[in-house]
Order: structure tokens, then sequence, then C-alpha cells
């Protein structure tokens, strides 16, 4: 069941129970001293507010697949979907908030320490401090430990707690802290997903796709969009809008005026039909007759192997590179059967 009608069964489930699927406060924190100590931080909006709310939440069973089982509660960690879905369904029986709105709701508290970023670890069932592995599905973000002191502070003495949490000296050590600590998880965890973009535009990229140059590199978890980036993209004619889906890299070939996507694929997200039009509707919006190029990499030909002997999505007229044997690229085409039903060949592409 899609996390969307989870979370509408959890609301409907409450409603026919008699209960407010969501209670007036949590933590002994209602929303309306939420919405108060944002506003003396200046950071207050209604999607903000209720984003924090959410994370207050120490009632709800934690909706990462292993969480609950491992005894954790939303407050301890939840994903943007989570957080949005949180606030839009269960706080305001509507629609979920637009995940790539974290620009608005989660990133202006992490700016100042107040949200700090998270992933569980499937192998101990808890969380660690940051994101060490870019765009991976157990990341998620929970209330600094000292924001939450803020909120459940004593009514007569909250503008002192306010105003000694966001003393300057204070934020830059959270915010130190919080690097130190991001830091020493990812001594500890896998980054393969970061490494294989990293080898796409080192190894591949200059090899396969000369006169291209970078414009954007999704390996991160800080702002969607850097503002390096944002240059080159404008440079490029590239108008970004907030529902766009971004690839892992985009490069451009100012002499042509093309463009070419790389996804690299750890996990999931291979160039399939959903990518190829996503991405073409971005590009043809400001570029509209542009030439667009697209590649799917792997680590390994075991990769592919376990990718596409399940799931052989990858879109034909695409391409294809594996890191372990980096001197051959490959494009993928579509043999139609009378039935039908499409082969996906692999063709080495001539040089």
């Amino acid at each position: 069941m899609a996390l969307e009608e989870r979370v509408r069964a959890i609301r409907e489930e409450a409603v026919r129970a008699g209960r407010e699927p969501v209670p007036n406060q949590f933590q002994g924190v209602a929303k309306a001293r939420v919405k108060r100590v944002l506003t003396m931080i200046d950071r207050s909006s209604p999607d903000i507010v209720d984003a924090v709310y959410a994370l207050l939440d120490d009632q709800t069973p934690s909706w990462f697949p292993s969480g609950a089982s491992n005894g954790l509660r939303f407050c301890d960690g939840a994903s943007t979907a989570h957080i949005a879905c949180h606030v839009g369904i269960l706080q305001r029986d509507g629609r979920k908030l637009d995940r790539e709105g974290r620009d608005y709701w989660i990133k202006p508290l992490r700016e100042v320490g107040a949200i700090e970023p998270v992933m569980l670890l499937k192998e101990t069932g808890a969380f660690i401090a940051g994101h060490p592995i870019a765009k991976s599905s157990n990341s998620g973000y929970r209330l600094a430990a000292d924001f939450v002191e803020v909120l459940m502070a004593p009514e007569e003495v909250l503008a002192e707690r306010v105003s000694q949490w966001i003393a300057a000296d204070s934020v830059r050590q959270r915010l130190e802290m919080q690097a130190e600590a991001a830091q020493q998880a990812l001594l500890g965890v896998d980054t393969k997903h970061s490494d294989l973009i990293r080898a796409a535009v080192d190894k591949y990229a200059p090899g396969f796709l000369p006169g291209y140059q970078v414009l954007y590199v999704d390996d991160g978890d800080g702002d969607r969009i850097p503002a390096e980036a944002k240059v080159r993209l404008k440079r490029a004619g590239i108008a970004i809008e907030l529902c766009d889906a971004m690839p892992d890299v985009l490069l451009w070939n100012s002499t042509t005026g093309s463009f070419w996507v790389i996804e690299a694929v750890t996990s999931d997200g291979e160039v399939d039909f959903h990518k190829v039009v996503q991405v073409t509707a971005l590009i043809e919006r400001s570029q509209r007759e542009a030439q667009i190029g697209f590649t799917t990499v792997y680590r390994t030909w075991r990769d592919v192997a376990t990718r596409q002997g399940r799931f052989k999505n990858l879109a034909p007229d695409t391409c294809l590179w594996i890191l372990e044997d980096p001197s051959r690229e490959f494009v993928v085409k579509a043999l139609p059967e009378t039935s039908g039903h499409v082969h996906l060949t692999f063709i080495p592409k001539k040089s």
C-alpha cells in the first residue's frame, strides 16, 4: 500500500473510532506554542508550523518499514515524504505537501539548527546523524533536542530561552556539532551512490561525452540546486521549477546546444520511459529544439543483471555504461515482437 493510502487509512480509522486524528499536544507542546516560537525566530509559515508539529509526534510509530518494529516513533526520524503526508493528510485531511517543498518547510529550520538530518541504519535499527548516503530511502529529519527544549520551556522563561537559543555563537556551535556528527557517520556508512555519480562525472563523461560540461550534480542533501549550479543552468537557458524532477547529473554542450542526462543506479532510478518524459519536458520547456541524450550507469555487470533481469526498464535509444567495464558504452535498442512485447538488446556504441 502506498504511503498516502496508509496515512489516509490511519486518519479514517481514528475518525471511525471517535478519536482526533491528531491530538492537541505532542510532548506537552500545542501547535499554538510551535507557531509562537517560530514567529519569535522569524521562521513561521503554515507549512513550517505543521512540519515542526509533525516532528514532535511521539505517539505515532515510525513510518519507516523497519522503524516501528524497532520501537521507533515518528519524532525519532521521519522522511520528507512522511512529513508531507503527516501535514497534508493526517493534520489537514487533504493531499500531501509537495515533496520538493522541503526547500520551504525543512531547509529554513536546518539553516539554524532546529531540524537535523538523520539516517536509519538497517543493521542496527537506529538513527545516525547526517545523510551520509545521498538520496537514501532511509534518510530523514528530526527536531534538534535543544530546540525541543525551547518549545517545551515554561511560559515565564520562554522569551529568555528563545533569546539564548538564537544567539549567534549557539547557532554556530550547533551547526559545527551537526557537521562533525555527519562526518563521523560518513566514515562508517557506504557512500556507493555518491561514488558512482562521481565516477560518471570523472570517468564516463570525459571519455564518451567530449564537449559537454557539467551543469548540475545531485550527489548530496544540501540545497536542492546550489547557487553555482543555478548560474550554470541559467547560462544554458534552463529554468528550474519546484515540481521538476532533476537527474543525478545534467550536462550541456554549449557548441551544439544539446543536453545529456546521467542516472547512477545502486538500488533504483534507471533512465526509464518515465524519466525520459520528465526530463525532456523540463528541458524542452526552455529549449524547445534541444537534443537530449540519456545514460544509465551501474557499478558492475552483476548490478545490471540484478536490476534488468527483474525490471527490464531501460528506455530504448538510451545508453548504458558500467564502471567495472569502463572502456565500452552500450546503446539500448528495442526489438518489437509480433506479440507487442519489447526485448532490450545492448549494442556497443560506435566511437
